[in-house]
């Protein structure tokens, strides 16, 4: 990371920790929403962005942890093993949603886990016996930890960005290891790296399942954060927000999902005072944004860097005439 991204990220963390501090309730609750979809965002970046496997169900897994969470609490567990439970469960289907990937690529597969994430809907809204149906779960309360309460906005806040760069920690680690060249691998030429001897089956599996566990963490913050969760808050629109976010902060940037996320949840904030109209400015803003930076933000700043050096640097100098003094 150069100086100037290592100020950038210092900064931006000084942000979070001190902006909460001068918001009302509402606008910690939009950041703490921020820091919750961040995490979501980062398991599909890894899946999508870096393994190259094209997933439109991280909104489902994002369900499944909010659910896990729920239903355990309700039956009494405490908050640190249903916590556990989300992200094992949500592993667990995840590794067996990435079968398919085995065996079909790219639309095709973006068709299998569009069907996943209708499947998992479907559930959540008709068994009623587990998932209370159309009437969702309410009353989800928020944990206290080693005497600590997080009740208060501010608390969950700060526990969720805890969360947050743990798990971007971990991340950072893992893709800086022989585990995220093997991803790039992956995404670059799966059949050069199975030629190399990289075990593209099983790296595919563990893409699809740290990628959806990241889901089940996110959904297991999910639920405490807005305390009532229905189906309905995790059908499609969710896993297309999810990949906005990637996409807009740049597929493949590791700090892309935290810069989409925070256009995806604020921008529409922002775009209310066109009352009616903002859905239909948001809309016309992404789809620009595309058009000048299909690669995302980052991908643009990347861009625009390196418009900079080359500008910077010293023209070539031009080859000097070579005189063969052997010639009369």
């Amino acid at each position: 990371m150069s100086r100037i991204g290592a100020i950038a990220l210092a900064a931006a963390v000084v942000a979070a920790l001190v902006l909460p501090h001068f918001l009302k309730g509402y606008g910690i609750y939009l950041i703490s929403m921020w820091a919750v979809l961040s995490i979501a965002a980062l398991g599909l970046n890894l899946t999508l962005g870096y393994a190259g496997q094209v997933s439109l169900a991280q909104g489902a897994f994002v369900g499944i942890g909010a659910y896990t969470v729920s239903l355990l609490l309700q039956a009494g567990w405490p908050f640190p093993i249903a916590f556990v439970a989300a992200a094992i469960v949500c592993f667990a289907v995840g590794w067996g949603l990435g079968y398919p990937a085995l065996r079909v690529q790219h639309h095709y597969l973006a068709f299998v886990t569009l069907a996943f994430n209708t499947l998992i809907f479907l559930v959540l809204r008709n068994e009623e016996w587990l998932t209370h149906g159309i009437y969702g779960i309410s009353g989800i309360m928020r944990p206290v930890l080693l005497g600590w309460s997080t009740a208060k906005p501010l608390a969950f806040y700060y526990f969720c960005f805890g969360m947050m760069t743990l798990v971007a920690a971990g991340l950072w680690w893992m893709i800086r290891s022989p585990w995220g060249r093997a991803f790039v691998a992956l995404r670059e030429n799966p059949i050069r790296a199975l030629s190399l001897g990289l075990d593209t089956r099983r790296y595919t599996l563990m893409a699809f399942a740290i990628g959806s566990s990241l889901g089940g963490i996110a959904g297991a913050l999910y639920a405490p954060l807005v305390q009532f969760i229905e189906p309905n808050s995790f059908a499609l629109a969710m896993s297309f927000n999810l990949l906005l976010m990637v996409i807009v902060g740049g597929s493949g940037y590791f700090f892309g999902p935290f810069l989409g996320a925070l256009i995806a949840v604020l921008l529409p904030e922002w775009l209310r005072v066109t009352e009616g109209y903002y859905l239909i400015v948001y809309a016309a803003a992404i789809m620009a944004m595309m058009v000048v930076c299909p690669t995302g933000l980052f991908g643009l700043v990347e861009r625009a860097a390196r418009a900079l050096r080359t500008k910077r640097a010293p023209p070539a100098a031009a080859p000097a005439l070579q005189t063969d003094r052997t010639r009369p």
